[in-house]
C-alpha cells in the first residue's frame, strides 16, 4: 500500500504493450492499509522512451500522451466527494461531470479525460502522469531461501518518477527522483503476497490487500538503507541511523555519491541530536509524529571536486577556512553547520515516522519523505505526509556495521599503488558547481 503527498493511499498496476500503448490501474483507499477502497482510475495511452537523463543518471527520459482516463466510485460517499471536487475546481467543460444527488451506480466507468473530445476533467483530483517521463528498470537476482534449494530468482523493479510532496505542484512537476520501484508481475521479489491481488485486480474489483498487524513504534537499535537511494536535484545516497530509546538521542550517518549504484563517494555527513517522544499522527492513520533536534554535525569529503567547493566558501561558513582535505572528517558545528551544504544548526525538523515489518519479518522503518523542493521540514505545517524508501533494523550491535560505516574510495590506483579519486566529466563538474550555488 502506497503512500503519497496529501496524504493519498493507493496500489498501482501498469501494463505495456509492445506496441507503445499502455494500460494502468491506479486503485485510491480511504485506509492506509488499502483494505477500504475509494476509487479506481483506468489510464489509457502511448509511451515512447528517448534518450538517457542527463539530469538523472540511470534513467531513461520518455514522453507520454494520455487517450483515456477513466473512473469507477466504490460508493457514494466517493462518488459525492470527487464530483464536488470536479464541479468546484475545473473549468466549464468539467463543471456538470456529474449532476448533485445523482445516485451511485455500482461498476460504472465515467469519463475523467478523451484525448478525441479533448474534455480533461483530471487537474481537480490532482492527477498526472508525469511519473512516465522519467523510467528506470533494474534486474537483479534473489537467493532462494528455501531448504533444499539452490540458486537464485531473477527479479526485475520497475522505478517512475516521483511526485511532488506539494500538491499545487504536481500537475507540472518534471521528476528528477523515483517512487518506490513496482514489482514484474512475472519476476518479483519472493514472498509478495500483495503482488497477485494486485496483479488480478481491474477497476471493477479493486485489490483489498491482507491484514496487517500495527506495530508499536520502537526505534531503539540501528537501522540501515536497503539499496541505493535516488533523491530529487541529483542526489544519490545511502542512510545509516542509530536510535537511543533510553535518552532519546541519535546518530545518523548520510552517505552521498555522485552515481546511482551509489559507487563513488561524494560526502559524508555525520549528524546528532535528540528527539521528542511520538504522538500519532492526526493526518496519516499509522503514523508516529516526532520532533529532532539536530545539535551537532561532521562532515567528510570524499572527492577531490567536493574538497574545491568546501576549501572556497565563505570564511566562517563551513568548517575551518581552506582546510579541508578528502577522506578527513572535519566537525562543523563551531560554524554553525555548512553554508555550502544547506547544513543549519541548531535547527529541529518536524518528521513522521512507521514501522512495519515485511514478509521475511524483519522490521522496517519509514521515514518522511523529503519536500521536493529541497528545504527543510523545519515547521510544523511542513511536516511530511508520505514516506521515504524504508530502512531495515541492523541485528546486534552497531559495530557489526563498521565496514558499512568506513567508506573507502572506489577507483584506480595510482603510482604508489593506493587507490586514487576518480576524475569526473567537465560537464558534470560544472553540473554539481551550479547545483550548490541554486542550493545557496
Amino acid at each position: 500500500c502506497e503512500v503519497r503527498p496529501g496524504p493519498e493511499f493507493l496500489t498501482r498496476s501498469y501494463l505495456f504493450y509492445a506496441n507503445r500503448l499502455f494500460k494502468a490501474y491506479q486503485f485510491y483507499y480511504w485506509d492506509p492499509s488499502c483494505r477500504d477502497p475509494s476509487y479506481s482510475l483506468v489510464i489509457k495511452g502511448k509511451l515512447r522512451l528517448r534518450q538517457a537523463s542527463w539530469i538523472t543518471r540511470g534513467a531513461t527520459e520518455a514522453d507520454y500522451h494520455l487517450h483515456k482516463v477513466g473512473i469507477v466510485f466504490h460508493s457514494q460517499k466517493a462518488m459525492r466527494e470527487v464530483a464536488s471536487w470536479i464541479n468546484q475546481t475545473s473549468g466549464e467543460g468539467c463543471s456538470g461531470f456529474l449532476p448533485p444527488g445523482r445516485a451511485w451506480a455500482p461498476g460504472a466507468l465515467y469519463e475523467l479525460l478523451s484525448a478525441k473530445t479533448e474534455r480533461d476533467c483530471t487537474a481537480a483530483l490532482g492527477f498526472a502522469m508525469h511519473e512516465l517521463s522519467l523510467v528506470r528498470v533494474e534486474k537483479h537476482y534473489q537467493p532462494l531461501l528455501q531448504a533444499q534449494q539452490s540458486g537464485s530468482r531473477l527479479v526485475e523493479e520497475l522505478y517512475l518518477g516521483d511526485i511532488h510532496t506539494e500538491w499545487v505542484e504536481r500537475l507540472h512537476y518534471r521528476p528528477t527522483g523515483y517512487q518506490r520501484p513496482m514489482q514484474s508481475a512475472v519476476h518479483h521479489v519472493h514472498p509478495c503476497p500483495a503482488c497477485g491481488i494486485i496483479y488480478r485486480a481491474d477497476e471493477h474489483h479493486p485489490p483489498i490487500l491482507p491484514v496487517r498487524a500495527q506495530l508499536p513504534m520502537q526505534l531503539s537499535g540501528s537501522w540501515v538503507s536497503t539499496h541505493c537511494e535516488v533523491r530529487p536535484a541529483v542526489l544519490f545516497l545511502t542512510r545509516y541511523f542509530i536510535f537511543h530509546g533510553n535518552n532519546h538521542t541519535w546518530e545518523g550517518y548520510y552517505y552521498h555519491y555522485s552515481d546511482p549504484l551509489c559507487k563513488q563517494p561524494t560526502f559524508t555527513i555525520y549528524a546528532s541530536g535528540h528527539y521528542t517522544q511520538g504522538i500519532p499522527s492526526s493526518k496519516v492513520r499509522g503514523g508516529t509524529e516526532l520532533a529532532f533536534k539536530v545539535t551537532q554535525a561532521r562532515v567528510t569529503p570524499m572527492d577531490q571536486v567536493t574538497v574545491m567547493m568546501l576549501n572556497s566558501s565563505e570564511p566562517g561558513s563551513c568548517g575551518l577556512t581552506s582546510s579541508w582535505s578528502a577522506g578527513m572528517e572535519q566537525d562543523i558545528t563551531p560554524t554553525n553547520g555548512c553554508l555550502a551544504l544547506g547544513i543549519r544548526l541548531p535547527h529541529t525538523e518536524y518528521e513522521l515516522f512507521k514501522t512495519e515489518q515485511d514478509m521475511k519479518d524483519r522490521s522496517l522503518l519509514y521515514i518522511g519523505e523529503r519536500p521536493t523542493d529541497g528545504s527543510s521540514p523545519d515547521r510544523p505545517d511542513k511536516r511530511p505526509t508520505s514516506y521515504q524508501a524504508p530502512l531495515i533494523q541492523c541485528a546486534g550491535a552497531s559495530e557489526e556495521f563498521s565496514n558499512y560505516v568506513s567508506l573507502k574510495y572506489l577507483g584506480s590506483k595510482d603510482a604508489n599503488g593506493n587507490e586514487a579519486l576518480k576524475p569526473l566529466p567537465v560537464a558534470f563538474l560544472l553540473f554539481i558547481a551550479l547545483l550548490f550555488l541554486r542550493w545557496d
